[in-house]
């Protein structure tokens, strides 16, 4: 029993100082944290050793223990490890330092703090790379890529003509690239790259790419559509139809449509192509032009394509202008004929042409429903005015409307019928008058009449009672005996 309990407190005696022998304690681990590509640098890994113990020293990145990127053995009596190292950028990343005892695989290793060392490789070869075609249309995407020969922890900056890009709502920015999602005009030109980096803030490295060109084709614009219509040497008529682009690449392709049969086509290096189209009076065309640059085809509208020629009547109508004091200071002529899809109008005053504007008039021409001739009221604008009307295409023929005259004395004086119309009202309100009055008097005859009448039979019903009163006699006696009687009834009562 006591030799038993002799072994036991022996076990416990002895068994710290085993345990301190198959444990080390963790390193402490330092170095650069910025560090450039292929420059040396030295790590310093630290751990106590009071054994003296035999220790090697390894530097691994977190995660990756069988790359091996350094290692030292300390000697007996040392406890400090620099390591140095020439740096690659895969070296980039969360370092540490692992600590073991050599020749005894009993010790468990340990592993020190980690820290990031950032590395550095200075830019070289910046190139720009086009994803598609270096010209393109407007509205369609661009991209563009700032490739790298070498270059870590890099910057990006995007020039245009020289001039640097911002971004903005179609102009995106991610990483190296240049995402352009609705190109205009305004984009084509010629781009550059400049790629940057910065080692310890007192180092800066660039590199440019080269030019690279990219055109920004316009897009064909919405054609106007228009015609003319001529007569030839044959005498037959035809239509000049003209489609019209204000913008686009050339060369652009037109080609006209009525409905829906193609006409013609053209394809120039103009922004405008013509064609003949042969006419036919009063019939109705629907004509459209097609224009293509190579992408989107746009559409003109319809445009109506009926030539009827000028006829009968033309006339002339006017409305005139008034000063305060109802004078009358400005005359406006209305020329506008019967039927006519071309017309082309003349202005005339004593058989002189009016052409534009004079001194006195005015010519606005509202084609093709009318001529407005203005006239300023004066000596100068008296005399009769006519309107001549031809077709545009055709002035063989022409039409003239009757003659008008003008001045400011008749403008200013009342018209006949004016004049009648005043009177004949004056003299009917008159007689009105004349006919009440009349009225008024036989009124007043005939109830004076009347009246009269009333009179005599109410003095001949009083003569008539006087004398009936004169033939009828009463007794005195009698008439006292009754007075007397009906007294004494009233006191007897």
């Amino acid at each position: 029993m006591s030799s038993h309990l002799f072994v036991i407190i022996l076990g416990l005696c002895f068994c710290p100082e085993e345990s301190s022998q198959l444990s080390l304690e963790h390193p402490v681990f330092s170095g650069p944290s910025e560090a450039l590509a292929k420059q040396a640098v030295d790590f310093q890994c630290e751990i106590p050793n009071p054994k003296n113990q035999s220790i090697l020293l390894q530097i691994f990145k977190r995660g990756e223990h069988n790359n091996l990127l350094g290692e030292y053995t300390l000697l007996k009596g040392e406890e400090v490890a620099v390591i140095p190292k020439v740096i690659k950028p895969n070296h980039e990343g969360y370092l540490e330092c692992v600590a073991r005892v050599q020749n005894n695989s009993e010790i468990i290793p340990t592993v020190s703090n980690t820290y990031f060392l950032k590395v550095i490789e200075p830019v070289k070869g910046a190139a720009i790379v086009v994803s598609g075609q270096t010209e393109l249309y407007e509205e369609h995407k661009l991209e563009l890529q700032c490739k790298l020969q070498k270059g870590s922890h890099v910057t990006y900056k995007w020039l245009l003509n020289n001039q640097p890009i911002f971004p903005s709502p179609y102009h995106v920015f991610a990483e190296n690239r240049l995402v352009i999602s609705r190109v205009t005009s305004m984009d084509n030109g010629s781009y550059v790259c400049n790629a940057t980096n910065i080692f310890n803030n007192t180092e800066v490295f660039i590199s440019e790419s080269p030019e690279v060109v990219i055109k920004i084709k316009d897009l064909v614009s919405t054609p106007d559509i228009s015609f003319t219509v001529l007569k030839d040497h044959n005498q037959n008529y035809f239509a000049t139809v003209t489609c019209q682009s204000t913008r686009g690449t050339l060369p652009i392709s037109f080609s006209l449509y009525n409905n829906t049969e193609l006409v013609s086509n053209l394809t120039t290096e103009e922004k405008q192509a013509s064609f003949k189209v042969p006419v036919v009076m009063n019939h109705l065309v629907q004509l459209q032009c097609q224009a293509n640059n190579g992408d989107k085809t746009a559409y003109s509208h319809w445009l109506p394509l009926e030539v009827v020629p000028v006829a009968a009547p033309v006339l002339i109508t006017y409305k005139y202008d008034m000063a305060e004091n109802y004078a009358v200071i400005g005359l406006r002529l209305y020329c506008k004929a019967a039927k006519g899809s071309h017309p082309q109008f003349q202005w005339y005053h004593n058989n002189m042409p009016l052409n534009d504007r004079g001194s006195y008039y005015y010519v606005y021409n509202q084609l093709p429903k009318e001529s407005i001739l203005l006239l300023s009221v004066g000596r100068s604008s008296a005399g009769k005015y006519h309107c001549e009307v031809s077709d545009s295409f055709d002035n063989t023929t022409s039409i003239n409307s009757t003659r008008r005259y003008f001045d400011e004395e008749v403008l200013n004086r009342l018209p006949d019928i004016v004049v009648a119309v005043v009177f004949g009202c004056f003299a009917v309100l008159n007689l009105l008058v004349f006919f009440c009055c009349l009225m008024g008097v036989m009124f007043r005859q005939r109830k004076y009449k009347e009246k009269s009448l009333l009179n005599l039979e109410m003095e001949m019903v009083a003569a008539e009672n006087e004398l009936d009163l004169s033939g009828y006699s009463e007794d005195p006696d009698v008439v006292e005996t009754a007075k007397e009687d009906e007294f004494d009834q009233v006191r007897s009562g």
